[in-house]
């Protein structure tokens, strides 16, 4: 299993516990559907790098690019660091890690 992988999954995760954290303190639906969706992507994307299909890499990239600017969009919108500030920041390091690994594979 690679890093590529591992931050896949790992973003993943955080993408469903935040949606789940912002349901529980705002009520906010939109949280919970949307951090479950692209948390349930990634996950399944993980799941498909480690079965080999090279089509799992991209869609972690994608999802991970689409929440890494959504979330700057918001910390720019509401300049607070909790929650947009450090998804944001992990979504790069994600981001980094899995783009560097699909380059060291070719």
């Amino acid at each position: 299993m690679n890093l590529g992988i591992v931050a896949a999954f790992a973003y993943g995760i955080l993408a469903v516990v935040g949606g789940i954290i912002g349901y529980i303190q705002a009520r906010s639906r939109v949280s919970l559907l949307s951090g479950s969706i692209s948390g349930l992507l990634l996950m399944l994307a993980a799941y498909f790098q480690l079965q080999g299909q090279t089509w799992g890499s991209i869609l972690a990239v994608l999802v991970t690019s689409v929440l890494v600017v959504v979330f700057a969009f918001r910390l720019a919108k509401t300049r607070k660091f909790m929650p947009a500030g450090l998804m944001t920041i992990l979504g790069v390091l994600a981001l980094a890690v899995m783009v560097n690994q699909i380059v060291a594979l070719r």
